[in-house]
């Protein structure tokens, strides 16, 4: 273990979940299960299971600091690398493939969201230990793939080389990167059978995705390679500052996975959710007898069915009649949603922004 290090990224907003999620607390730092660990606080437990816990690195926003150190106090703050500009994934994922490769020239990274629920906790330990060995072995950039369970539009998938002789569990060739695909064309890469979820976690060497990004992002690789000795010295600040300002918001999808021919998918099947919207959260919820999932100490409902409601402990709550709903509400903001509209969400909160400016104009 001594030469893996873990990145947990965790500098998104989570706008999907709101109003639970907000810019000043996203939903990596709530308790969504209702099991009094937060989501970043879950995802590093699983990955101490790989990594010694002075090697797990925190990507994030410079807002979220404290938030971070608070959740996880086994962490120094030097393992908290705070992003000054949000710029996606593949800037972040520069700026700590550089850093620790000072460190440690032999590194493994193994990248990983922070807002992912894992159930089968034993299965993912047995896919990383597939990765990585794939990863050292055959300087593959490597990705897990999780087994579709249904033809879903939210998420890109991976294309692997057909073979019988491959099993879930096992590595094969990435044939290439889809990006999220409309139903019908979800239903074709299901019907094929040699397409999978892409679950955005990565495993690699550190220098392995520094070529890559060479290769494939030059003017990203200058930027964050250019001055090695300013990592981890008084310069480090100012030299990330201007990286971040100068390069280009990009995803290290576009930036390196849509290019390499050096991949590589692990067939995953751990139980997996990217927990992107209330309605993938209330597929791992317990339900009533009414298929009702509530969080909520004080929450008492008549004649309701199919309904997510989360509410605080201290809210005495009582629903009637309410069928094919979302209703949550936190820090005196409250949404009640249809089941069938939560897609839209972020449509809605860009529409009560503009109604907010127009009502505080008047």
């Amino acid at each position: 273990m001594n030469n893996n290090y873990g990145l947990i990224m965790a500098g998104g907003i989570g706008s999907r979940f709101w109003p639970l999620s907000t810019s000043k607390k996203p939903k990596q730092f709530l308790d969504v299960l209702g099991i009094g660990k937060s989501l970043l606080r879950l995802t590093f437990e699983r990955m101490l299971n790989t990594v010694p816990k002075d090697q797990i690195y925190i990507l994030t926003s410079t807002a979220y600091l404290s938030l971070v150190l608070e959740q996880l106090p086994e962490i120094s703050e030097n393992q908290v690398l705070c992003e000054p500009l949000r710029k996606n994934t593949a800037p972040c994922i520069a700026f700590a493939a550089a850093k620790i490769l000072k460190i440690n020239a032999e590194a493994t990274l193994i990248v990983t969201p922070s807002d992912h629920l894992i159930l089968n906790q034993t299965r993912f330990n047995e896919i990383i230990q597939t990765a990585i060995k794939v990863a050292n072995e055959s300087q593959q950039l490597v990705t897990l793939g999780i087994f579709p369970t249904r033809p879903d539009t939210g998420y890109g998938y991976i294309e692997f080389a057909k073979d019988k002789s491959i099993q879930k569990g096992e590595a094969t060739h990435v044939i290439q990167f889809c990006e999220k695909p409309d139903l019908k064309t979800a239903e074709k890469f299901i019907a094929a059978g040699n397409f999978y979820w892409n679950a955005g976690i990565f495993v690699w060497r550190a220098d392995v995705i520094l070529k890559s990004l060479s290769d494939f992002q030059p003017m990203l690789h200058a930027l964050f390679t250019s001055n090695l000795a300013a990592y981890d010295s008084v310069n480090e600040s100012e030299f990330i500052l201007h990286a971040f300002s100068e390069c280009e918001d990009i995803s290290i999808d576009f930036a390196v996975m849509e290019h390499a021919k050096n991949i590589s998918v692990v067939l995953s099947d751990f139980d997996w959710s990217d927990l992107g919207t209330w309605g993938s959260l209330n597929e791992h919820l317990k339900k009533d007898e009414n298929n009702n999932a509530i969080i909520g100490e004080n929450v008492f409902l008549i004649d309701s069915e199919n309904c997510l409601i989360n509410m605080p402990d201290n809210k005495l709550v009582l629903i009637d009649g309410l069928k094919d709903y979302i209703v949550v509400e936190s820090d005196n903001m409250l949404m009640i949603l249809k089941n069938s509209n939560e897609q839209d969400l972020k449509k809605y909160l860009k529409q009560l922004e503009e109604a907010k400016s127009q009502f505080f104009k008047n």
